[in-house]
């Protein structure tokens, strides 16, 4: 089983960002991405009946996987994450409010944040880990700049941009992971092309942890 916790993630810290993913092909592509290695999967709530694919996901998954929702923008989206079995919210900015209620919902909270401000707000607020985003506009400069003032134990995920060759660049720049969203899905995809992208974000992390050892 698949505990609830941020630590959870540290064996494979990689969640796979399913935006625009149907419930018919939910457990398909889920089933393809947990066989490649991720321990967690996000489905954005502008996907196409998100809270059904989050159902059918979490029953599917359930003490394989970790599955919730992305792009949260308020308190009621958070609840209604909560009511389809949905184990996490991820929000591309920091709201306070959202990050609350997350944790009164015994969910883990990854808010968006761009600044140290963000940053801190966030952390102050509960959450359980920082989603840098959008990263490609940070960088690992970025990051590193940012690292120098969190917490060590702060977990940091960088969204937006990264892909197996630029793994290791944020890893020595203090990444903890990655969301990894249309490198390893977009819609039409077949479940086999997607685990097989998946598969390669899998090989190029664990190369980067040997290039960091």
């Amino acid at each position: 089983m698949i505990p609830v916790s941020i630590e959870s993630l540290d064996a494979l810290p990689l969640i796979a960002i399913l935006r625009g993913l149907t419930p018919d092909e939910a457990v398909d592509v889920g089933e393809a991405i947990v066989a490649a290695g991720f321990r967690c999967l996000e489905v954005p709530l502008n996907s196409p009946e998100p809270l059904e694919s989050i159902r059918r996901l979490r029953q599917a998954l359930d003490g394989r996987a970790l599955v919730g929702a992305g792009t949260v923008l308020n308190v009621a989206a958070a609840r209604e994450v909560a009511e389809a079995g949905g184990q996490l919210i991820i929000s591309p900015n920091t709201d306070t409010d959202v990050i609350r209620e997350t944790k009164t919902l015994g969910l883990l909270s990854l808010p968006g944040f761009f600044t140290p401000s963000e940053a801190f707000a966030a952390l102050d607020a509960g959450a359980d880990a920082l989603k840098l985003f959008p990263a490609e506009i940070a960088g690992p400069r970025g990051l590193k700049a940012v690292r120098a003032v969190l917490p060590a134990a702060v977990r940091v995920y960088p969204v937006g941009g990264v892909d197996p060759d630029s793994m290791a660049d944020w890893l020595g720049a203090g990444a903890s992971g990655f969301g990894i969203g249309s490198a390893v899905f977009k819609p039409g995809q077949s479940a086999d092309e997607v685990g097989r992208q998946a598969a390669q974000f899998v090989t190029a992390w664990n190369a980067a942890q040997t290039t960091q050892a």
